[in-house]
């Protein structure tokens, strides 16, 4: 289950990609969740994923 709250939701997955996944696809397809609705979430706080770093800034 991750979290609804989109912050902290936002640090959930930054941990994860940080420490268990190489890219967001990756997290998404193990974890079963939408990538979309997960990308649209986080930009809602004004995040974006950056796949150079992996991580959502």
């Amino acid at each position: 289950m991750i979290p609804n709250d989109p912050v902290m939701l936002l640090s959930f997955v930054n941990l994860k990609l940080r420490d268990f996944y190489s890219n967001l696809d990756a997290m998404c397809e193990d974890l079963d969740i939408s990538k979309e609705e997960l990308v649209q979430k986080l930009e809602g706080i004004d995040y974006h994923y950056n796949a150079e770093r992996n991580q959502f800034v």
